[in-house]
């Protein structure tokens, strides 16, 4: 396997390209005491890493096809999505990818991305979580949020780009550098560490690494596809799970984002899909007597 130079910009972007993006079996891959040291360093001050070319396209193409199926039947039955509640009017759905998506994880281990997880969080030890986010057509951009309270010991997140993601299908927005400071939410509004956003577009197979702790938001999907991302996760530790991928019988699943399937829940997330800016407001006025500022909702 062979990477590109490493740098010490921002975003440290490898070619993980190997024999396991066609499906064959590889060696995973052992990063140079140097290569480690500069990962390492550049996670430490900007709290995310992107690598290139790490699954295989032509199964994640699969994959999409699968969860926009399974999204369409479950929009049909009802369900949490009855009354367009669930996550539908804001656009941001969570799910889990199914047995299917298993290659993901087998992509991450066989790059040598797992090792290199495990070397920046210590406390990786089982196989991880398995989530998704389907962002919807016309979905309206989150709020800034981190995915864990700064007090809890940060977890490990890979996203993986199951198509190509970029500004118009919402492309995923991250604040640099905020994983190492506690913000409540007023604070974070008043002293906008967000004037250093930045967006990450990532072609199919890419993966971005992340810390739970780094303040982040999914933006709008201006097209008229859905665009997943599918998210491994390694909250304390990983799933408890024996198989984490056989979950729901190994079938792909939806579940509610912030807002329940219910009548307040529905009209909170019209009011958020029609004023985004009321929730912002809502978490403002939150954080001031109490340290809300972070979601265990993990996706994006």
């Amino acid at each position: 396997m062979t990477t590109s130079t490493l740098t010490a910009s921002a975003t440290l972007v490898t070619n993980m390209e190997t024999s396991a993006v066609s499906g064959a079996t590889s060696t995973p891959r052992a990063f140079s005491p140097s290569e480690l040291a500069n990962l390492k360093e550049t996670f430490a001050e900007e709290g995310y890493l992107v690598f290139r070319s790490v699954v295989s396209k032509d199964k994640l193409s699969q994959l999409r096809t699968s969860l926009v199926d399974a999204y369409e039947r479950a929009q049909r039955a009802g369900g949490i999505f009855a009354g367009g509640g669930g996550g539908q009017l804001a656009g941001h759905l969570n799910s889990f990818p199914g047995e299917e998506s298993r290659f993901t994880y087998e992509a991450i281990q066989e790059s040598g991305l797992l090792d290199l997880i495990k070397a920046l969080s210590p406390q990786v030890a089982r196989a991880p979580n398995v989530g998704c986010n389907l962002n919807l057509p016309n979905s309206v951009a989150q709020h800034y949020h981190a995915d864990t309270n700064y007090f809890v010991e940060h977890f490990m997140v890979a996203n993986i780009a199951v198509v190509d993601t970029d500004l118009a299908n919402g492309a995923i927005d991250i604040v640099p550098g905020t994983h190492k400071k506690f913000y409540k939410y007023w604070r974070f509004a008043l002293e906008r560490p967000y004037r250093n956003a930045k967006r990450i577009p990532m072609e199919q197979g890419d993966v971005l690494l992340r810390s739970s702790n780094l303040w982040h938001r999914g933006m709008p999907n201006f097209t008229t596809a859905p665009r997943p991302m599918v998210a491994l996760t390694w909250e304390d530790g990983g799933s408890t799970r024996p198989d984490p991928f056989r979950a729901n019988d190994g079938k792909i699943t939806f579940h509610p984002n912030w807002f329940r399937p219910s009548v307040l829940g529905r009209l909170r997330e019209r009011t958020y899909a029609a004023v985004p800016l009321s929730y912002s407001a809502y978490r403002f006025a939150r954080s001031l007597i109490g340290n809300k500022g972070h979601s265990r909702k993990v996706g994006r």
